[in-house]
């Protein structure tokens, strides 16, 4: 396959990705977290749909971590970088199975707890993309600025799972991590996925 289709179903992937992220994230846990019953009892047909979309993630994960690899076959990192790519995608689609679990829950309790497990689960899985990242940081080269940011990302993405299980009060400092994460990773990523889809393969 050409380099620059290569690029191009990458670059589309990682827009499905971010798109279907940011629904299942922000529209389906966020409420779920806040009204667990209700979300679960009167709004299930959303929750499916969240369940769904974190599906599709895990499918063009996969699609990104192919494409990556044909795409820079030739570097000395590209098989090690697929590898934890696809790490990240194995582990989520496993913390995906809690969330089915919450949809028959009859308590808000119990609801939290497999949204719990979900984000403990996904967020180990994060830590294993943070070296993917890194990788594919040293793997691009150029744009130098957008390898930068993969970098930056990488690293803040293992800093961040890392603090989870060893500040007793992450919670306190929550805000600041969840800043220091999103944005490298969204101007890094998103900005790799235009340049795939513009510039990417063409030489």
């Amino acid at each position: 396959m050409k380099p620059r289709t290569l690029s191009i179903i990458t670059g589309c992937s990682y827009l499905v990705i971010f798109f279907a992220a940011i629904f299942a994230n922000f529209f389906v846990i966020e409420s779920i977290l806040k009204d667990p019953l209700v979300t679960i009892q009167q709004n299930h047909v959303i929750v499916r749909f969240g369940i769904l979309a974190f599906m599709v993630t895990v499918v063009f994960d996969v699609v990104v971590a192919w494409a990556l690899y044909e795409l820079y076959r030739t570097h000395k990192f590209s098989g090690l970088s697929t590898l934890f790519r696809m790490m990240h995608a194995a582990i989520m689609g496993v913390a995906i199975f809690a969330l089915p679990v919450a949809l028959v829950s009859t308590t808000g309790q119990e609801i939290l707890k497999q949204i719990d497990l979900f984000n403990i689960i996904w967020l180990i899985g994060l830590f294993f993309f943070g070296i993917h990242l890194i990788l594919l940081g040293l793997i691009i080269g150029k744009p130098k600025i957008i390898a930068v940011f993969l970098i930056i990302a990488g690293i803040i993405y293992m800093v961040d799972t890392s603090a989870h299980f060893l500040l007793h009060n992450y919670e306190e400092y929550s805000s600041i991590f969840l800043a220091l994460v999103a944005i490298p990773s969204i101007i890094g990523e998103m900005a790799f996925a235009v340049w795939l889809l513009i510039k990417g393969g063409r030489v």
